[in-house]
């Protein structure tokens, strides 16, 4: 990431409430952007309200992203050249409860935000984040590039995908000078503050909070874990080169394929970091189908972007600890959050031009 590309611009976030948007404002906000939210309400236990990120924006307006209109006027009114687009349903399991919602929200929800971007010429890069889960999932044992095809088994893995192919059909198709649209795919991402329903850190963090043993579905389900702040630096990464050859490609942000982890892994390790009597068992149950391998090629972005990961491979786990350790001794969750922020910063040696 490029510091000066990022003073005193604007940027539109979709989804700045949810737990990727929130560590998302944080990091634009340290970068010295002005950032502009635009999201469905949350609950109270979301990052984004315990840390009480709203003081770091520019404007926040609360609206669905397929109001065409009211997302028209909010990208208007911010002055934004930069929109990224991280709104989504993005609980599988939920997938399946509700899946007419999922796809709603997150295909019709996508091409109401790159027609919007589109029709906004002050916006010159649009970044459309879907997942990992993209991809048909052979769980083969190597890495997925981007060209590989897309499938997607449960509602919300389907859903992605069909993001992927409509915010990259509207960039070929509906061209417009002066703006580059890319779509972003990421690996499963723990953090600080998550609370994220179904998701295994939360449940890894209150278990061992409780005192009780954290339980497990799929202990051996193999996924590229990474820090959320990774990701996001590749999502900045990408809006920086856009307008350019990154325009109408997907692009994967992931580890290094040897530091995936299984599920049990992460476990251990977390436990480890928590300390005490922290400890986790397999509990086999019924439930939704899940992949039992999944790894990300993240070679086009390190050959193209310059984009790397900057922490190895168990300090994400170490750091999701030490965020909630820092909290759970006083320190405000604003203040744990903006202190990771800054301490990524300084690792990833941010350049100035």
């Amino acid at each position: 990431m490029r510091a000066e590309h990022w003073t005193g611009r604007d940027v539109f976030v979709t989804g700045h409430t949810g737990f990727k948007g929130a560590w998302l404002s944080a990091l634009l906000h340290r970068l010295g952007a002005r950032v502009h939210g635009y999201a469905l309400e949350t609950p109270g236990s979301f990052l984004f309200h315990r840390a009480g990120l709203s003081r770091l924006l520019a404007s926040d307006v609360r609206g669905d992203i397929r109001d065409r209109d009211r997302l028209r006027t909010a990208l208007e009114a911010s002055g934004a050249d930069v929109v990224l687009h991280l709104a989504a349903q993005s609980v599988v399991r939920e997938s399946y409860r509700d899946p007419v919602e999922t796809f709603s929200t997150n295909v019709d929800g996508a091409v109401c935000v790159v027609l919007a971007a589109q029709a906004q010429q002050r916006v010159r890069s649009c970044v459309v984040v879907t997942t990992d889960k993209v991809y048909r999932n052979n769980e083969w044992e190597w890495a997925y590039r981007e060209d590989e095809p897309l499938g997607g088994r449960d509602p919300y893995s389907a859903s992605k995908a069909c993001t992927e192919l409509c915010t990259l059909s509207l960039a070929e198709c509906f061209p417009r000078a002066g703006l580059g649209v890319a779509t972003a795919r990421a690996g499963n991402v723990v953090g600080g503050g998550d609370a994220t329903a179904d998701a295994l850190v939360p449940e890894l963090i209150d278990a061992f909070g409780a005192g009780r043993p954290a339980e497990l579905r799929h202990p051996a389900a193999v996924r590229p874990w990474q820090h959320v702040l990774e990701p996001l630096s590749g999502y900045l990464t990408l809006a920086e080169q856009l307008p350019g050859p990154a325009h109408a490609k997907g692009w994967n942000f992931g580890p290094p394929t040897d530091h995936v982890l299984t599920v049990g892994e992460v476990a251990s390790a977390m436990a480890r970091s928590w300390g005490g009597d922290a400890e986790w068992k397999a509990v086999p149950g019924e439930g939704p189908h899940e992949a039992g391998l999944l790894l990300l090629d993240s070679a086009r972005a390190r050959a193209w972007l310059g984009w790397r990961p900057t922490l190895a491979p168990l300090e994400a786990f170490d750091l999701t600890v030490a965020w909630e350790r820092s909290v759970r001794g006083g320190t405000t969750p604003y203040d744990a959050t903006l202190a990771q922020v800054d301490h990524y910063l300084s690792r990833q040696e941010v350049g100035d031009g």
